[in-house]
């Protein structure tokens, strides 16, 4: 019997397409150019700052306050709207089958819902392990004082094996996101709401915690979260990774010009010239911005989430082999949650599945046993 939280009260027409002009291009010219940047680009995800060679120039807003970039975000948020009456007059499913579909038991997909905070907390710990031990906070371009890489690094390191056993695993999502506030402090608000995925995984592993598979459970299980917190661990962590793509989306493209170009000429991601697109540096950078903006938004607002996932997938590691390890290892936690986004199913009857994974198996969490076994052993 499944775990449930209701029983449990607890092509541009020939003609170059500039943002120096500030030409505006035709409906479909932005239908072509959405759809090869989706298909093919990955620099809407490669992050700009982590790569670029000296000190990347500062948000521009002036920049943004124009009719293209403008024109761009608001057919983003035209498309969010539509997506999101689609969602709901479809009854909030998408068009992808999820795993149900190819024949996955609710018992199977209770099984795989336990094991993926195990994946995400393993993915997490690599990209913390790594920023640890360089002296950097989350992210390859925040480089820590003297002294405070040190002590930041050291914890890192430490909340990065503790999610990765899924030993204490809750107090360690409380370092964390501690150490998301210093960092805020030491490095400023933009660096750090870049990286507010973090905070999200933070919030991810203090609801749901660590799963059955993890020490927790076998010496720690009064630590448990309750069902009422665990059903919130998803969309926060859904809502988080979003929100990280919406604001590079800002500060690396869209509000931020400059860097945009000075990056393409770095680093020659622009193609669409070489498949006959004459797309300057500036209106590919505009482009690339409105996809990140697209898919963090649809991120947010939980509509199609499997379908975004896909969409961004291909695009998201387009430039592994570019920006090699660095970028793999930087990704790291995204991928994990867009694999539990993937598998993820919207409803009521698929939240108990969620909670019967995290809290049922061998292992069940039961804390009133749990508590008159320990009132027993204690005596009269």
């Amino acid at each position: 019997m499944l775990y449930s939280p209701l029983t449990d009260r607890a092509g541009l027409g020939g003609s170059a397409f500039s943002l120096r002009g500030n030409a505006l291009p035709a409906p479909s010219a932005w239908a072509g150019l959405f759809g090869s940047l989706i298909g093919l680009n990955g620099f809407g995800y490669a992050h700009a700052k982590w790569f670029y060679e000296g000190k990347p120039p500062a948000p521009d807003w002036a920049g943004f306050w124009q009719p293209v970039p403008l024109l761009a975000v608001g057919t983003v948020l035209l498309l969010t709207f539509i997506a999101a009456v689609a969602w709901q007059k479809r009854g909030r499913r998408g068009f992808l089958p999820g795993p149900a579909w190819f024949g996955a038991t609710p018992d199977r997909r209770a099984a795989l819902y336990a094991m993926m905070p195990a994946v995400v907390g393993v993915h997490l710990a690599v990209a913390l392990l790594v920023s640890g031990v360089q002296g950097r906070l989350f992210s390859a371009d925040n480089a820590l004082p003297a002294g405070w890489a040190n002590l930041l690094g050291l914890g890192q390191i430490g909340i990065g094996l503790a999610v990765a056993y899924g030993g204490m695993t809750r107090l360690a999502a409380l370092g964390l996101a501690v150490t998301w506030l210093l960092g805020v402090a030491l490095l400023g608000l933009e660096p750090m709401l870049e990286n507010v995925f973090i905070l999200s995984l933070a919030a991810f592993f203090w609801l749901a915690g660590r799963g059955p598979v993890a020490v927790d459970r076998l010496i720690f299980p009064s630590l448990e979260p309750s069902a009422r917190l665990m059903a919130w661990a998803v969309p926060a962590l859904r809502v988080g990774l979003g929100l990280s793509l919406v604001v590079v989306a800002f500060t690396e493209k869209l509000a931020n010009p400059g860097l945009a170009e000075a990056f393409l000429r770095q680093h020659a991601l622009n193609f669409l010239p070489t498949l006959g697109l004459p797309v300057s540096d500036a209106a590919f950078a505009v482009l690339a911005g409105s996809v990140e903006l697209l898919v963090g938004l649809w991120l947010v607002a939980g509509v199609f989430p499997r379908e975004v996932v896909l969409l961004a997938w291909v695009p998201f590691n387009l430039t592994l082999t570019v920006f090699d390890w660095v970028e793999l290892v930087g990704h790291l936690p995204f991928y994990a949650g867009m694999a539990l986004l993937l598998v993820w199913e919207p409803g009521r009857a698929n939240l108990e599945v969620w909670l019967h994974g995290l809290r049922g198996g061998p292992l069940a969490v039961n804390l009133r046993k749990l508590g008159q076994h320990s009132r027993a052993r204690r005596g009269p």
